[in-house]
């Protein structure tokens, strides 16, 4: 970022909100309310990379990025230089620096086991490669500190941005030394400790690597807190079957203690008068169903094993042991719950394959669900569940992943589809938008095209101005982004 855009992008934040003065003093539009424009979805075009000025994104006109933290090429460290950064970059959160920068604390979906757990710190399970990093940046993407926050888990997938300014981590697995091999066909042998759980992350500091065991032992994926009836709600990625909407009720009020207390009752979503209610089948938009929330007895099972041998438990019975227990109270069914964010007093969250016709058996191969992808809203206060908008197609809305939202209520959502990827806006009025496409390839020649890979972790600077998101991939990157947001109605 050279010197004249960051002081224009300063002094832009501090104008007066008027229209004369946004007029004159803000032509990017950064002030401009919600009610501007419609956007137009056909507008992105390529914009240079303010790090090397190599095109990696399309965006709309007005807009500006920069990338850091490229793990295709030369080694990233971080730890003081103890580390290499891993790639996979997925969930993350935004909170506030002392000194007006930005914290991200980033999960990095790291599968199998290793020799050693990487990162500085006691890691949770020496042999898992799952990590958390916290990342120090501008509002502008140049980074100024990175180091490790967790490490020692595995397939930290999403997670959620808590208010009293912690990241809860979510394990989408149920490895451990007491569970057959996943779909990789690797041993779970060596590991030393169950996964499959959620973990507290301090932005800026130190997890204390301790798992929040009472939230449940399933493929974690989103979590998002809602202070009204303190409880933390949890999506489930159950790739192959049916996936559960989890409520976890800890035992004391974390804006309080200012942490998430292991001990709680976990609890799974029920549609009223309905077994087993199909809605990863087709829905139409603001179709709304009355819930209710049944108890789960065993939450965090440990299956018999002999050290050293595989165990009896195969994967797929291990994802699907805590889910079944709610599904034989009547719990609904869903397809591959993933990313979730509190806006305006609802819990939204996706259904990356909802929509298609209802399933009636596991999908091994082709994942649970033949939709191309739900956004589902709880009201806590209602007690009531909507689709609040379901893809016609995948050329609308293709596998909604991680979600997040804007000052303004807008949604913002990754795609992780198999061709081109987006990340797109979804206002009140429900008509979607684009806010950015990825045009990756690799650094090295050939220079192959990487536009097949999907956006992660979306979430917005404490300020609204900046924001950030990733590329998930082992070949992983993140990237800020910043400009009018209120012209395209974000």
């Amino acid at each position: 970022m050279n010197t004249l855009d960051r002081r224009t992008f300063l002094r832009r934040s501090a104008v007066a909100t008027t229209a004369f003065g946004a007029a004159l003093a803000d032509p990017l539009g950064l002030l401009e309310s919600a009610s501007a424009a419609k956007p137009d979805l056909h507008a992105l075009g390529p914009v240079p990379d303010l790090r090397d000025g190599i095109v990696r994104l399309h965006l709309p006109p007005g807009f500006q990025y920069r990338s850091f933290h490229d793990t295709d090429g030369p080694p990233v460290l971080i730890d003081g230089g103890a580390t290499v950064l891993p790639g996979r970059h997925d969930g993350m959160a935004a909170f506030p620096a002392a000194d007006g920068n930005v914290w991200l604390v980033r999960n990095h979906e790291l599968n199998g086991n290793v020799a050693a757990a990487p990162g500085v710190g006691t890691p949770y399970d020496a042999k898992a490669p799952g990590m958390v990093t916290s990342v120090k940046v501008t509002p502008f993407g140049e980074v100024l500190d990175a180091f490790t926050s967790l490490n020692g888990t595995q397939n930290n997938c999403a997670g959620g941005q808590m208010p009293w300014g912690t990241w809860i981590t979510c394990e989408e697995t149920v490895n451990g030394p007491d569970v057959g091999p996943d779909f990789t066909g690797v041993s779970n042998i060596t590991l030393q400790k169950r996964h499959g759980f959620i973990y507290e992350v301090p932005a800026g500091g130190q997890s204390n690597r301790q798992p929040i065991t009472s939230a449940g032992r399933f493929a974690h994926e989103g979590a998002a807190w809602s202070q009204k009836e303190g409880a933390l709600y949890l999506t489930e990625d159950n790739f192959a079957f049916p996936s559960g909407f989890y409520r976890y009720v800890p035992p004391s009020d974390p804006k309080k203690t200012g942490s998430l207390a292991n001990g709680g009752r976990l609890q799974m979503l029920k549609v009223v008068g309905q077994t087993n209610a199909h809605l990863e089948a087709n829905q139409a938009n603001g179709t709304t169903y009355d819930v209710e929330w049944v108890d789960i007895a065993d939450p965090a099972p440990t299956f018999p094993y002999t050290p050293g041998i595989t165990a009896p438990t195969t994967n797929d019975a291990a994802l699907q042991y805590v889910g079944n227990q709610g599904r034989a109270h009547g719990a609904a069914h869903f397809s591959r719950l993933e990313g979730a964010t509190l806006s305006k007093k609802r819990i939204y969250f996706t259904s990356t394959q909802g929509g298609g016709p209802a399933e009636t058996a596991p999908q091994l191969v082709l994942g649970y669900g033949r939709g191309t992808g739900q956004i589902w809203a709880y009201d806590p206060k209602e007690q009531t569940l909507e689709c609040v908008f379901q893809s016609p197609s995948a050329a609308v809305l293709e596998l909604p992943d991680n979600i997040t939202h804007s000052h303004r209520g807008t949604l913002v959502i990754c795609e992780d589809g198999p061709a081109d990827n987006y990340v797109r806006g979804l206002p009140k009025d429900g008509e979607l938008f684009n806010i950015a496409l990825n045009r990756l390839v690799r650094n090295a020649p050939p220079h192959a095209t990487r536009f097949g890979e999907e956006f992660a972790g979306a979430t917005f600077s404490p300020n609204g101005r900046t924001l950030f998101v990733n590329i998930q991939a082992s070949q992983a990157i993140s990237f800020a982004i910043w400009g009018p947001w209120g012209r395209i109605g974000v």
